[in-house]
């Protein structure tokens, strides 16, 4: 809990990027679904969907800030359990789509399991790099960590969502170095995960993921197909120009061209109707959230929420950096939402939910340094 003068020192700042990300994606929203529902916004409105989510998720988010964060540390093992028990079981009894199987319905609502395990695989790895300070150059600890990170990333893998497994592998990466893990460990670690990625290429991934890789380098091989939404995306944002054709003024996207238009393509609904001028806002408005999140970091007095706020940055960041170059095509095509602007009731709440232990950092910490 906080008393009143803690409450003064909330961060309104992350709390009013975050809505502007989520204003920003609405807009697109509508526009991507314009052709799909030209009668306007109604109950059954995506976007309507989307701005139900954003409100359950600033409730969740006040919630989880109310809330001591040092408390979700007693509860992380309990969390990590919890997050790959659902990963194995979305395995089992999942819903599948577009060649995946990743959610669970639930009340008429689907729920990414994953969303929900890169938290809380957060909170656990916080808390026992955390707990290990005075041993974190010991190896031991350094491989237990990422067995950590490995089994839900494996388990992720496996559905397959290469995209968010990576983000696992991210965030880890993120962590353990702001632990204070030695960096050749890491680097050893990164010198051995390449020098096996042919093997991995051949054994690891699915005929799914080899495919997308193939694709990746040549689209034109399938433009009906698997290449399609690839070259669709490319021609959307290339058309754009500087100041784009305009709000639901995009040729590629009003007339249908561009599948998965509100999720992970949503970045080429930008590019072509709102331009680069467009795409440079709302990277400058990420750079604000994440400048936020840093500065929750450095506020900090306790390792754990140091790490906490490390990993959530590291979440972050990572899923906008690999939603945009999968949309201008600089790696291959993954399921990753753009945070807080695709449309995706369960990226949403866990953001929020994410962006509350943000804030119950901020709360507790009196050293406000900028």
């Amino acid at each position: 809990m906080i008393d009143s003068r803690a409450a003064r020192h909330f961060d309104f700042l992350l709390v009013l990027f975050a809505a502007c990300l989520v204003v920003y994606g609405g807009l697109l929203i509508y526009s991507a679904q314009l052709s799909e529902h030209p009668g306007g916004v109604n109950l059954a409105h995506p976007l309507t969907k989307q701005l139900v989510f954003a409100a359950f998720g600033l409730c969740l988010m006040f919630a989880v800030a109310w809330l001591d964060y040092r408390v979700f540390g007693q509860m992380a093992v309990g969390l990590y359990v919890l997050a790959v028990l659902m990963l194995v079981a979305v395995l089992v009894i999942g819903d599948s789509a577009y060649g995946s199987r990743r959610w669970f319905t639930f009340a008429g609502q689907q729920i990414q399991a994953s969303e929900i395990a890169k938290l809380f695989v957060i909170v656990a790895l916080a808390r026992y790099l955390a707990d290990r300070q005075a041993r974190i150059k010991e190896v031991r600890v350094f491989l237990i960590s990422l067995a950590m990170a490995a089994v839900p990333a494996a388990l992720v893998l496996a559905e397959p969502d290469m995209g968010s497994a990576m983000v696992f592998g991210a965030v880890w990466v993120g962590m353990v170095l702001m632990a204070g893990v030695p960096v050749r460990h890491v680097l050893a670690l990164g010198g051995m995960a390449f020098s096996l990625v042919p093997f991995g290429m051949l054994v690891v991934l699915g005929e799914y993921q080899r495919e997308r890789i193939r694709l990746f380098f040549d689209p034109n091989s399938d433009p009906l197909g698997g290449g399609f939404n690839i070259l669709q995306g490319e021609i959307g944002i290339g058309s754009g120009g500087i100041f784009g054709k305009g709000l639901t003024e995009g040729s590629q996207n009003q007339l249908g061209f561009l599948q998965t238009s509100t999720t992970d393509y949503i970045f080429s609904v930008l590019g072509e109707e709102l331009g680069l001028v467009g795409a440079i806002v709302l990277l400058l408005l990420f750079t604000a959230l994440l400048f936020r999140g840093i500065r929750a970091a450095s506020i900090s007095s306790d390792q754990f929420g140091r790490l906490i706020a490390t990993g959530i940055v590291m979440m972050i960041l990572f899923q906008v950096f690999i939603n945009i170059a999968v949309n201008i095509r600089i790696v291959p095509v993954t399921g990753i939402p753009l945070p807080f602007v695709s449309q995706g009731g369960s990226s949403l709440l866990m953001l929020f939910a994410a962006l509350g232990l943000l804030e119950g950092i901020v709360l507790r910490h009196r050293k406000l340094e900028f």
